[in-house]
């Protein structure tokens, strides 16, 4: 294991052997295809091994960024990081900083602008609905003023599914219902 890395690596993510700077995203940043795709797995990972779960989440959102049909290769090695996320919630280890996944996605899916801006809205709900059930709700709320503010009404796990399958990759709305916690 390398000096900087604390964790055993996550196993739904690219194996890295040593340690990733943010670089590793950005070279690839203008054409945002397969290349970036996996660049930010393997940025997640890197700093999921450090020790960083809240900002190996913020590489996954990245992940989610790329512009894929759904047919390469890299997302047949790395399905849709639904699972990752699920995996790394999971075993987020204590004291580590991991913010509130519940309340950022929340955000992300009411906030995202740019490029497949309806697609990644709906990504970032199936990532709150997903952060919802692994983590307490005691410690990880919505943001409740911003849903009393704007008269948000969260959408239902079913109709995520169904505009992931309408608008996402080819075969990701399965990915997400195998990845849901039992």
């Amino acid at each position: 294991m390398s000096e900087s890395f604390r964790l055993p690596g996550c196993p739904l993510l690219p194996e890295v052997n040593h340690v990733h700077g943010h670089m590793v995203t950005r070279v690839h940043a203008p054409e945002r295809r397969d290349r970036y795709y996996f660049a930010a797995l393997c940025y997640a990972q890197s700093l999921w091994r450090e020790g960083k779960p809240a900002q190996a989440i913020l590489q996954l959102n990245k992940a989610f960024m790329a512009d894929l049909r759904g047919d390469e290769e890299v997302l047949a090695k790395h399905p849709p990081p639904y699972a990752a996320l699920c995996w790394i919630l999971a075993q987020r280890p204590e004291g580590a900083f991991i913010g509130n996944p519940v309340r950022h996605f929340q955000h992300l899916a009411t906030r995202v602008s740019g490029v497949r801006k309806e697609i990644r809205s709906w990504r970032a709900w199936a990532c709150f609905h997903l952060s919802r059930e692994i983590l307490p709700a005691e410690e990880f709320p919505p943001d409740r003023e911003q849903v009393e503010k704007d008269t948000l009404v969260f959408p239902a796990w079913d109709r995520v599914v169904t505009e992931i399958r309408r608008a996402g990759w080819d075969g990701e709305s399965q990915v997400l219902l195998a990845s849901r916690p039992s």
